[in-house]
């Protein structure tokens, strides 16, 4: 299936826009246009969710709700943005751009041997507004299987642009909702078998003629909140030959259950905890692909990657998050903001469907 007007794959090789793909989208398929190894999706773009409002009639419904609306007074906030979201989620979405959706989900399938969970994400057109943090008002669905679970996260992406502290932030910050879109992130979701975090310096002191890589097993919250003790392998920037390492502990490790739809914590054995989680061939590609982040941003990166146990190896080291080193290096006037590819263990607001818990 190719991208079209209501749909966008990152390698569908189309121009990414802020305004047709929200800031998420954006920098995934910008990720993916540079060659960095994204986890796999789609973005159900801004002009579906513009269709979807205007034919329903919910745009002029909405103008109406908030016209006059005191951000003082919560409880009408509340009674408006429940009435709006009601709105948003029992209006039938027409067939044809369901169906554009249904098969840009089957495309997606279709690249793996067996199905696979997704997550489903937010992507506001107003998170990259000048002055103004959108972090975490929209919403992000985990380990969703099945079409029929993806297309109404979908739906409750699109709701979330009008939940209370939503609309609260707006009117405070006198943004206007005039011209304010969801575009939605569909993307596989990441089987980490190891996974971690890859400086491109030496963070100890600053050394930019240094990698230094963390990594352990299984999903990498365990790696960023410090309940593992990772490996920590430190590498020769240009010639990528090991300087220094310490094996960490990795005395346990966070898995998907497929069956619960969850993250399980597990004891890793005696072998794997005795042995780096890496193999000399993937620690140079981590290695490497953080080089390549940094000549993309143009200044030293903190990235957080894994090793997908779904897809063929060569093709199953994913970058899932890549941000500006700030605490050495040098700050410039306007900080770049993160870019989040897949954040499947930190770097955004993600809920798991109530079914999954």
């Amino acid at each position: 299936m190719q991208s079209n007007e209501y749909i966008q794959f990152f390698d569908g090789g189309i121009e990414p826009k802020l305004e047709n793909l929200g800031g998420k989208g954006a920098s995934l398929v910008t990720m993916t246009s540079a060659g960095m190894p994204v986890p796999p999706g789609f973005v159900v773009t801004t002009a579906q969710f513009d269709a979807f409002m205007d034919e329903a009639g919910i745009t002029r419904h909405i103008s109406q709700l908030l016209a006059g609306l005191d951000p003082e007074d919560t409880s009408q906030v509340d009674k408006v943005s429940a009435a709006i979201r009601e709105d948003i989620c029992s209006r039938p979405v027409p067939q044809a751009m369901r169906e554009l959706t249904v098969g840009a989900y089957e495309a997606l399938m279709n690249r793996f041997d067996a199905p696979v969970p997704v997550a489903v994400r937010s992507s506001a057109t107003a998170e990259d507004l000048p002055d103004a943090s959108f972090a975490g008002q929209q919403d992000t669905y985990l380990w969703l299987d099945g079409v029929k679970a993806v297309t109404e996260h979908i739906r409750q992406c699109w709701a979330s642009l009008y939940t209370s502290r939503a609309i609260l932030y707006r009117l405070k910050n006198n943004i206007p909702d005039e011209g304010l879109s969801m575009a939605v992130v569909v993307q596989k979701m990441v089987n980490s078998r190891v996974s971690g975090v890859a400086i491109t310096m030496d963070p100890t002191n600053g050394d930019r003629s240094k990698i230094t890589i963390d990594s352990s097993y299984g999903v990498g919250e365990m790696v960023v909140s410090g309940q593992v003790t990772p490996d920590n392998i430190v590498l020769d920037k240009v010639t990528l030959a090991v300087v220094n390492e310490h094996l960490g502990d990795k005395h346990a490790e966070l898995i998907p259950d497929a069956g619960a739809k969850r993250l399980v914590e597990r004891e890793v054995d005696d072998e794997r905890r005795g042995r780096r989680s890496l193999t000399d061939a993937e620690l140079t590609a981590v290695a490497q692909m953080a080089k390549r982040a940094e000549k993309h941003y143009k200044c030293p990166q903190d990235i957080e990657w894994a090793l997908d146990a779904d897809l063929p190896d060569g093709e199953n080291l994913l970058l899932l998050q890549s941000r500006p080193e700030t605490v050495h290096s040098s700050k410039p006037q306007t900080a770049p903001q993160p870019v989040v590819t897949g954040g499947f263990f930190s770097g955004f607001s993600a809920t798991v469907p109530k079914q999954a818990v």
